[in-house]
């Protein structure tokens, strides 16, 4: 066992002292490590112009300093291809470094309202300093302000309610002074971004740092999503401390401090947000084969079990108030993005039955396909540790490929974790770890028996797959008749269907009009039955939400009639064309 431990340690050193070492002296810098500081550096170039036009409208001072900023940038470049030390350029990482703190907090400063989430949370900040409930609870006034978006529900109404873990609007609720939109909420979550970029910053070997300034806040996306208030940045922060070097989490036996600090910060991750739920599996797991590989199976389960026991721990105490509060309506709030029924979207397979068909019967394949595929990946990933190791902060987010809403959000928030583990967890840090053989995967035939082990894993996720994408729409639709305005031709005010239903299920399908690649909201239901019987046919009568719907005037505008029903859930659309008319 001693010998397993001196093998497991000693190529991490070594990696670690090679990127280390490369340019960390005093000599003259790897050309890769000026490239990288550059990259950086011309990365903060990405939105800075709007955040500067929209402050020199309304806001000189934050215009001057946002200039100062283009300054730096400037002269950053300037001395990253000049310098001939290594000393030299590592400080000029830690300009690129504060430079782009200070736009981050310029962004923040000019747009800090927040979207939906920061509204959401909020509110929850309040509700929980009065004393009130915070899950449960619809708040739809909020969602009346301007870039606030809806989440419609395939049971054809809209989800006003707060669906996170809680440790978002506890960290909110001391801030609640700076607004009464989401400036609270998005203020948390942008110095949660800026604290992880620089934890992640200090980890990293020296040549590496400036890759963290740009994963995290210079390409602008990340630094969009804080401005907005999603508590998933909070996660990725508390994350950052974990990923770092965690396959050296339990090393010899022992967490010690640092890795009781690691295991509270997962813990508490996942007390933030429901996307570091989908992570921790796969980090456990990696965590196991590795010390497995170095102590043995009772040694690796019991720092598991330490790692695993704490972060339950700090979960569970950020919890209690909610859990004690009301149990039930806890645990519906911190499961609703799972259990909402949200209509599809995203940028997933989805897209298949969205845009490219008429529609599915079979809309439920979706999720199934989704569950399989993460138990498939990560069985993968266990049986193949040794090379599927330093992939575990990126495999986990695959599975949302096949989901029903897969949304891009939730591929790029955790993208600084994949740097994380790239300079930190290579592949040399599961060299030795444990991979489980079974009898039939060890003898000379083995490479094919792996192969088809493979192939059964996966199967079951992509048959589910290819059923939700070939389902047939059920219900069939055509506009019978509209209803405009006199004097405005192109504003309609009602609109008939006739609608058939294919199958033998009765349907109650909510329908709406959509111009683009988002959702619009439902149209009122005037006059017709709400359900359609199976095999037959009805005519409705429809009104738009706000009572009136513009027919776009750009020709080549795709109208998409859509309809959704919940039990079971399917969807039916077909393109419609709407013209104006002389008036």
């Amino acid at each position: 066992m001693h010998l397993a431990e001196t093998q497991q340690v000693a190529p991490g050193r070594r990696t670690q002292s090679a990127v280390s070492a490369a340019p960390g002296g005093a000599g003259a810098p790897a050309p890769w490590h000026r490239v990288l500081t550059l990259l950086a550096d011309i990365g903060l170039f990405i939105g800075t112009r709007s955040i500067w036009a929209q402050a020199a409208t309304h806001h000189l001072v934050l215009a001057a300093l946002i200039s100062v900023c283009y300054v730096s940038i400037l002269v950053t470049g300037v001395l990253t291809l000049t310098v001939r030390r290594t000393r030299s350029l590592a400080r000029l990482d830690l300009v690129v470094l504060v430079t782009a703190v200070v736009l981050a907090g310029c962004g923040w400063a000019l747009n800090h309202g927040g979207g939906d989430e920061g509204a959401l949370t909020t509110q929850a900040a309040r509700e929980l300093v009065a004393g009130h409930a915070v899950y449960g609870q619809p708040w739809p006034w909020l969602f009346h302000g301007t870039g606030i978006a809806l989440t419609p529900t395939i049971s054809g109404g809209y989800d006003y309610t707060y669906g996170y873990p809680p440790l978002a609007t506890l960290l909110t609720a001391p801030l609640l002074w700076l607004g009464h939109h989401g400036a609270p909420a998005t203020a948390v979550c942008t110095g949660a971004l800026i604290a992880g970029t620089v934890t992640l910053w200090r980890m990293l070997p020296v040549p590496w740092r400036s890759a963290a300034t740009l994963s995290c806040l210079g390409f602008g996306f990340l630094s969009t999503y804080a401005r907005v208030g999603y508590p998933a940045v909070i996660a990725l922060a508390l994350l950052v401390p974990v990923v770092v070097r965690w396959p050296r989490i339990g090393l010899g036996g022992r967490l010690g401090a640092p890795g009781i600090a690691r295991a509270a910060c997962l813990g508490a991750a996942c007390a933030a947000q429901q996307l570091p739920w989908f992570l921790t599996p796969f980090l456990l797991a990696g965590l196991y084969a590795v010390r497995r590989g170095e102590l043995g199976g009772r040694a690796a389960a019991l720092v598991v079990l330490r790692v695993a026991g704490v972060a339950g721990a700090v979960w569970l105490l950020i919890n209690t108030y909610f859990i004690v509060s009301d149990p039930g309506r806890w645990l519906r709030g911190i499961a609703l993005p799972l259990i909402q029924g949200a209509v599809v979207h995203g940028q997933g397979l989805v897209d298949v039955t969205l845009y490219y068909t008429d529609g599915s019967d079979r809309i439920d394949w979706y999720s199934h396909a989704s569950l399989l595929f993460a138990a498939a990946l990560l069985a993968l990933f266990v049986l193949f540790v040794r090379r599927l190791g330093p992939a575990a902060t990126v495999l986990p987010w695959l599975a949302f490929f096949l989901a029903t809403r897969s949304q891009d959000g939730y591929y790029l928030l955790m993208t600084p974790l994949w740097l994380a583990a790239a300079v930190t967890a290579p592949l040399s840090e599961f060299e030795h770890a444990w991979q489980p053989r079974p009898g039939p995967l060890t003898g000379p035939r083995r490479r094919p028996a792996l192969a088809v082990t493979v192939v059964l894993l996966l199967a079951p996720a992509l048959v589910s797959a290819a059923l939700a994408v070939t389902g047939r729409p059920p219900l069939r639709m055509e506009i019978t008749a509209l209803r405009r305005t006199g004097h405005r031709s192109a504003v309609v005010r009602a609109m008939t269907l006739k609608v058939v239903n294919t199958g033998g299920v009765p349907l109650t399908p909510h329908y709406t009009l959509t111009t683009g690649q988002g959702m619009s909201m439902y149209w009122l239901l005037v006059r017709g039955p709400a359900t359609i019987p199976g095999h037959g046919t009805a005519s409705v009568e429809l009104r738009p939400p706000d009572g009136r719907f513009g027919i776009p005037a750009k020709a080549g505008t795709r109208i998409r009639l859509r309809a959704f029903t919940a039990d079971p859930q399917t969807l039916s659309s077909r393109d419609v064309e709407l013209r104006r008319t002389p008036g």
